[in-house]
């Protein structure tokens, strides 16, 4: 009998009193264990010291978290237009290369909210720094005085591709509700990636790699909470779990 399938999840760096820790907050990992039956490994955010070869030849799946940081703008040439908001350089330098090189070897991969903005840089796309300032675009941030079921909870509509990957996955949807809590959004979409929902305001909420030979889906808002108890978020991270059992059954890289 085939053991879990291993799902890597790059961790965050947090300072927490004196110290630095590497982090991923539960509800990315429960979203793994409970949506996709797979088994969540946490990755330390190592940069250049991460050995790459090790951890892909480990991997049957790779999460991308959300995270209060933010990815580097030096990454799509642009400089930082708000000192205030943090960043996680370690972060960035484990995972834009580790995106690269898991399509490279058809990893399945899933990517949420942070996850989903560095994944379009990895690739080549680029940023609104700060999307409530763009002509014609919502503001898509979260009310911090709010609960958290407030925050998280149905905030917009998105849109689907027709016969898309994502519309597939969800029974043939249209449009869906979801909730919304990111101050930054993608700008110029990567070469390869395909589209699949938007806002109503036009802002890219959903894509898939293209030519990807692995499962990818990134989203730029968060199914993982409170996972079973979203048909929809349940639904994604399901296929997510099936690819990654597929790839560990035909022996991975």
């Amino acid at each position: 009998m085939l053991r879990r399938p291993i799902v890597i999840v790059p961790a965050c760096v947090k300072r927490i009193g004196a110290h630095a820790y590497h982090t991923a907050q539960d509800k990315y990992l429960d979203a793994v264990v409970t949506g996709a039956g797979c088994m969540p490994l946490v990755l330390p955010a190592l940069g250049a010291a991460v050995d790459l070869e090790a951890v892909l030849a480990t991997a049957d799946g790779i999460m991308l978290t959300g995270s209060p940081s933010n990815v580097h703008p030096s990454h799509y040439g642009e400089d930082v237009r708000d000192a205030t908001l943090p960043q996680d350089a370690a972060r960035d330098a484990t995972t834009l290369p580790l995106i690269r090189a898991a399509l490279k070897l058809g990893i399945p991969l899933i990517a949420v909210c942070r996850g989903f903005q560095e994944m379009n840089v990895a690739l080549g796309g680029s940023l609104h720094q700060a999307v409530q300032e763009v002509d014609g675009m919502r503001d898509h941030r979260e009310k911090p005085k709010l609960s958290l079921d407030q925050q998280y909870g149905p905030a917009h509509r998105v849109l689907l591709r027709a016969g898309g990957r994502l519309a597939h996955m969800l029974d043939g949807a249209s449009e869906i509700m979801v909730n919304s809590l990111h101050g930054q959004g993608i700008a110029r979409l990567a070469p390869g990636l395909a589209v699949e929902a938007r806002a109503d305001d036009g802002l890219v909420e959903a894509y898939t790699v293209a030519a990807a030979t692995g499962f990818t889906l990134a989203v730029q808002w968060h199914p993982e909470w409170r996972i079973a108890h979203n048909p929809d978020s349940m639904r994604m991270f399901v296929a997510f779990g099936q690819a990654c059992r597929d790839y560990q059954k035909q022996g991975g890289a």
